[in-house]
């Protein structure tokens, strides 16, 4: 274990919420006598684990409760695990993770005609009308993730047969998403270098016009994918989409939040991005934007009306199953965003730190990179089958040798066993962290004698 304070901060939050529990119980009149004896007795526990704090003693705490292991990965670690850091939450969505983690918790001023986005305490309609201009759009809905915003569209546009391109190798919630609409799906292939080009996309839409007499009906394209964190032309895609009349679906799981996106510049009719991927909020949390032209068709209300009753919905919206983040995911969004807005500004930033990491984990001979150089995202694919791998394969802990390793050294997050092609994420990390993390690894190569150049 690392700074046993780690472990301290956490107990003495337990404590304080054990506290506000009491509160939770009590009249608005006040505590009652036995209450009060319940609080000062927690007042004295949490004197104490301030005293232990202060001193850096005292047990560690393990477990928030039965079976629930305490999560310190962010605290006692370096952490480059692949899909993790983009979603890191920051001080501000913590704090309002701890406020507002009850179920319905935004749901105090919901007021007729009782939509999620008109709700202004906390500022939940502000907070729309700043993301939508944030990625460019004109309209904008938060959903449970990327994947249901990509159902939000295939729901709208897609029929049974309908073809959808999508690259090869798109993410399996694309393919899921056209498969609840019974769409077909038509790959567009990324060549040898793993990079979807807009020739590729318009060779594609040809293939699919001349064996179906029809075009396409949608294109999603991600702007980085999720094996390789290679950049693909998506402007480019964007023009061939609108020479088509093809209506593009911009993924942006791995962008938004991230670097600068203008949905508009890029040609997007719709730009879908992930809260817990890019935007430092809490799972599952995503949003989906378009323009003044789909926006009446993904985000139309309710035409459906009771037989019996005749109660309509018509403020609901379909494809959103009415509202959709409640509570602690979207305040944590909200509480993220004026930091998320502030860090794109860095995203050049972020890459220097990527490409530096990748130099020098190359200097260790053996070790590879599958995804494209220089580095243009913090997200990388590796290969170290002519490195780590070697050691792995006689050593008496196998690939997971490297993981103790890189464990005993505060590091965390890669795929453990894995010693041959796997990925990791540089994203958030300081330049010292970035520095730290790049020494480990040409350590360990060093300590089992494999050539750093």
């Amino acid at each position: 274990m690392g700074d046993v304070r780690v472990r301290k901060i956490f107990e003495a939050m337990f404590v304080l919420e054990e506290m506000r529990e009491i509160f939770r119980n009590a009249l608005p009149t006040g505590l009652n006598e036995e209450q009060e004896r319940a609080f000062n007795e927690h007042l004295e526990r949490l004197k104490q684990v301030i005293d232990e704090l202060n001193e850096g003693k005292g047990v560690q705490l393990k477990f928030i409760s039965d079976k629930i292991e305490l999560r310190t990965r962010e605290e006692e670690f370096i952490n480059i695990n692949p899909i993790q850091p983009g979603g890191r939450l920051t001080v501000d969505a913590r704090k309002a993770l701890i406020a507002y983690g009850d179920g319905y918790s935004v749901c105090d001023y919901c007021l007729s005609p009782f939509k999620l986005e008109r709700i202004r305490r906390p500022p939940i309609e502000e907070f729309h009308a700043e993301l939508a201009d944030f990625v460019g759009m004109d309209d904008v809905r938060v959903f449970p993730g990327a994947r249901r915003a990509f159902q939000a569209v295939t729901s709208a546009l897609i029929e049974r047969g309908d073809v959808v391109l999508v690259s090869d190798i798109a993410h399996y919630t694309e393919f899921l998403a056209v498969e609840v609409a019974g769409g077909v799906v038509k790959e567009v292939p990324s060549g040898e270098h793993h990079v979807v080009t807009a020739d590729a996309v318009a060779a594609k839409i040809e293939e699919v016009r001349e064996e179906n007499g029809k075009l396409p009906k949608l294109i999603m394209i991600e702007h980085f994918d999720y094996s390789f964190g290679n950049e693909h032309d998506v402007r480019g895609i964007g023009k061939v989409a609108k020479e088509y009349g093809i209506p593009f679906l911009y993924n942006g799981a791995y962008s938004v939040g991230l670097l600068p996106v203008n949905g508009k510049e890029i040609c997007a009719d719709f730009v879908v991005g992930s809260g817990h991927k890019g935007m430092a909020s809490a799972a599952p949390s995503g949003i989906l934007a378009t323009t003044e032209e789909w926006a009446p068709v993904v985000f139309r209300g309710s035409e459906i009306k009771g037989d019996l009753t005749g109660r309509k919905f018509s403020a609901k919206e379909p494809e959103l199953l009415g509202c959709t983040l409640m509570g602690a995911t979207i305040v944590t969004m909200i509480a993220s965003f004026p930091h998320v807005k502030e860090r794109v500004r860095r995203w050049d930033e972020e890459v220097r730190k990527s490409n530096y990491f990748i130099d020098e984990f190359m200097r260790i001979e053996g070790c590879d990179v599958v995804s494209e150089l220089p580095r243009k995202h913090t997200l990388s694919k590796v290969d170290t089958r002519g490195s780590f791998d070697r050691i792995a394969r006689t050593h008496k802990r196998r690939g997971y040798f490297l993981s103790d390793e890189l464990k005993r050294r505060g590091i965390v997050g890669e795929f453990a066993g894995s010693t041959k092609v796997w990925k990791l994420n540089t994203y958030g990390l300081s330049w010292d962290q970035i520095k730290y993390t790049a020494d480990a690894f040409k350590e360990i190569a060093s300590k089992y004698n494999l050539n750093v150049r």
